[in-house]
């Protein structure tokens, strides 16, 4: 009986790294056939930022590839590419972990990419030290259509303020959020990138606001489990180290995207990956195998599953 059970448990695993491999070796053998290299719209974020940085160089690292070829579309970020997910006006998309399990999508994963660092900056010389300070503020929460304003806003609840109501509110791309900050019209910043996020003028000009103690109340009230992440010292020059709240990366695959792109798009993540982040946040991430499969609540595509089983040997 344990026989036949092992027996079978063996043919099913070989059955599924026979299924990557197949699949990754008909596409590059269609391409060398003179087949047509699958190609796809990808879902960044706004021009200059991480999201769209990360997405073009996916792109490029994609040219080195038979296979596949990437138009990148920029866009305000994370909630905008799970509309147009849904909608079907692009076929892959990078998105926060936390929108994609509040908002909910059709859509599967093929790899958890890298970690957002969630900041809350204030001016220098202002007298705000906790979140809870920032009540009657007038706080910028990112641009509308950015996970890092869907991650703000369940903050500021958390905290116990409401949007609009405790705080005002507006929403502006980072660098016009830091001249508000600069011409007190705006109180606080938030936004999600690397560290360092650069031109960021830390300590001359702002103040870093610790976030860490409210991933586990945020845990408590939206049941998503936020990663507490520590931000060394002199990460912003003259610095003290701190803790703040981060949110996995993922990259999305549209439902009806095919099988022999997924692992493409897979193949380029697991052996392109040092090609693939900014040079400015390449100290705080890395991607391994076990990294790029643990996507949590959003299941991983099952032709990137097999894939990587193929790869691990």
């Amino acid at each position: 009986m344990f026989g036949s059970a092992a027996r079978t448990a063996a043919t099913t695993r070989r059955r599924f790294l026979g299924t990557a491999s197949a699949v990754s070796a008909a596409a590059a053998a269609s391409v060398a056939c003179g087949g047509t290299p699958h190609r796809i719209r990808l879902g960044t974020g706004l021009e200059g930022g991480l999201f769209h940085e990360f997405g073009s160089n996916l792109a490029a690292a994609a040219t080195r590839s038979q296979a596949l070829r990437i138009t990148t579309v920029p866009t305000a970020g994370s909630v905008t590419n799970l509309e147009m997910l849904e909608l079907g006006t692009i076929d892959a998309a990078l998105a926060l972990a936390d929108a994609a399990v509040a908002l909910g999508t059709r859509g599967s994963a093929i790899g958890r990419l890298y970690e957002t660092y969630i900041h809350l900056a204030v001016r220098r010389d202002s007298w705000f030290q906790h979140i809870g300070d920032l009540r009657g503020a007038r706080v910028d929460l990112g641009i509308a259509g950015s996970g890092a304003a869907l991650t703000a806003d369940r903050l500021f609840r958390t905290a116990g303020m409401e949007p609009g109501i405790d705080i005002i509110v507006s929403h502006h791309k980072l660098s016009d959020a830091i001249r508000g900050l600069r011409s007190e019209t705006v109180d606080a910043v938030v936004w999600g990138a690397g560290v360092p996020t650069p031109d960021i003028q830390v300590p001359a000009l702002v103040r870093l606001l610790g976030l860490g103690e409210w991933v586990q109340p945020m845990w408590e009230r939206y049941h998503y489990a936020y990663d507490r992440v520590p931000v060394p010292a002199n990460t912003y020059p003259g610095t003290a180290a701190f803790e703040t709240i981060g949110v996995p990366v993922l990259l999305l695959a549209a439902p009806a995207l095919a099988e022999s792109t997924v692992v493409a798009l897979a193949d380029v993540l697991l052996h392109h990956s040092g090609a693939l982040m900014s040079e400015r946040a390449r100290g705080f991430q890395f991607f391994d195998r076990r990294w790029l499969v643990s996507t949590g609540d959003i299941p991983l595509h099952p032709a990137a599953a097999d894939y990587y089983r193929s790869e691990h040997g």
